[in-house]
């Protein structure tokens, strides 16, 4: 939150990772790609037949009020008419489509100037997903691995990178015992934001190498006693990212483009989206002048530009070539139905088999420490997810949210799905000084999330 050349080469993935006792040969390598593709032709051969998405011919089909819907679309077209950049909303029920709807601009601003004529926001535009990559790249390639067999949840980040270990120096210990399990958690120890992009922050554990980044993950010092409390961290899914590397012998982008989106038909889901034949013109903006907080920020390489289809995130994009485990996805409200419909089917879609509803429950299950988070999805575990979740979903609700603006929520109580994917950062920051992560998006109504989630369910028929 320094681009390198891709490789399928699983030695140089085992640089990136930074361990010597893990390097294997091409021909390994090749072998476990082959194997993957093995494993997308088994998913397609499975017997089950799954729900898939249709459109509704009204609202009214799947118990939904068009005239309370109505009431959604204000509430956002309002926000837009005060300056709200823009957003889409897509909403599924019972394998429904009830409503894709797109409000405001996908581009409003080059640097801190406004547009003559912004670009339009369309249903189809694409959006850097920020920390909802977490659920639809990690927890989706965690929830297939798991279902086969190939990855434990209790086994240690150890048994894949004896590197990661304490060390007698360390203030705080934990790293030689810590599991997968742990880090889903979010109990992990590790600081929210080490910001690794930023030399003046980082210091030693400064990089903007890909190759060189595990490494630093590994000498973050740990900021508490893993298992004694919740802290939300990037730190989390960036190592988490790298398991499904190290397991698959792929890149996180190959083997969840290769495994999960493409066998589900999914064109608009993958990382670094520029490089795959996208143009600028079919994204979202996000920040107006890169990274810099309209000014008040720099570090090296910093992007100044308008950010459009690359990952705001730094971390991301500085030190992990616009590929990690916590951030870099891009997608659209269609794509995104898709993979809720495939939780709310019980992992699977149409005649693909991603994985079973045990595992879809073990993922959602509270934490025993604390009941909004599951492994990995925050859940409606308590009132104070109410500002995810609205005031009405269900307690078993799962979802997630994105800095940039980006909200997903599955209640498989009432079999419903709802994306919002809005560009709230695309907008001048209020008072760089003061706070330079407050966006005038940020004080918006859709940009909150809350009251948007609330309608939706108030537009329910009861």
């Amino acid at each position: 939150m320094a681009r390198i050349t891709r490789s399928i080469v699983y030695s140089t993935l085992s640089l990136a990772l930074v361990t010597t006792t893990c390097s294997v040969s091409y021909a390994q390598s090749k072998l476990e790609i082959t194997s993957s593709t093995t494993e997308v032709n088994a998913m397609k051969q499975q017997s089950e037949n799954f729900p898939v998405l249709k459109k509704a011919n009204r609202p009214e089909e799947v118990g939904f009020s068009s005239e309370k819907l109505k009431l959604v679309d204000k509430l956002i077209q309002q926000d837009v008419e005060n300056g709200f950049p823009g957003a889409v909303l897509m909403i599924i029920k019972d394998g429904k489509i009830v409503k894709n709807t797109a409000y405001g601009y996908a581009k409003k601003y080059d640097g801190l100037s406004p547009l003559k004529h912004p670009k339009k926001m369309k249903t189809n535009t694409m959006f850097d997903l920020a920390s909802n990559t977490k659920m639809y790249a990690v927890n989706f390639a965690l929830q297939h691995l798991v279902s086969l067999g190939k990855i434990d949840l209790n086994s240690t980040v150890k048994s894949y990178f004896p590197n990661f270990k304490d060390k007698p120096t360390d203030l705080i210990k934990g790293k030689d015992t810590l599991r997968l399990i742990d880090i889903l958690h979010h109990t992990a120890g590790f600081p929210a934001d080490p910001q690794y992009h930023n030399l003046s922050v980082a210091g030693p554990l400064y990089t903007q190498n890909r190759n060189e980044t595990f490494e630093k993950i590994a000498e973050t010092p740990l900021e508490y006693i893993p298992g004694t409390k919740n802290i939300y961290s990037d730190v989390d899914y960036m190592i988490l990212g790298f398991i499904i590397e190290k397991v698959t012998g792929q890149q996180l982008d190959d083997y969840v483009e290769n495994t999960i989106y493409k066998p589900l038909g999914l064109k608009h889901t993958m990382f670094n989206p520029l490089q795959k034949g996208f143009k600028p013109k079919d994204f979202a903006a996000t920040e107006l002048m890169g990274n810099t907080r309209d000014g008040v920020i720099s570090f090296p390489n910093i992007r100044t530009n308008t950010i459009l289809g690359e990952v705001h995130d730094e971390k991301a994009y500085y030190s992990m070539g616009g590929v990690s485990g916590h951030a870099g996805l891009f997608s659209t409200t269609s794509d995104l139905a898709v993979l809720l419909q495939v939780m709310l089917n019980g992992g699977g879609y149409g005649k693909v088999k991603l994985f079973d509803q045990k595992t879809v429950d073990q993922f959602s299950a509270p934490s025993e420490l604390n009941p909004t988070y599951g492994l990995g999805w925050r859940r409606n575990g308590s009132p104070s997810m109410s500002s995810t979740f609205g005031l009405y979903a269900s307690p078993n609700a799962i979802g997630h949210t994105g800095w940039v603006g980006t909200l997903t929520i599955i209640d498989p109580e009432n079999n419903l799905g709802i994306v919002l994917l809005t560009n709230k950062k695309h907008s001048p920051v209020i008072d760089p000084v003061t706070n330079p992560n407050k966006f005038e998006g940020d004080d918006f109504l859709t940009g909150q999330y809350k009251s948007v989630a609330t309608a939706v369910y108030e537009a329910l028929i009861k």
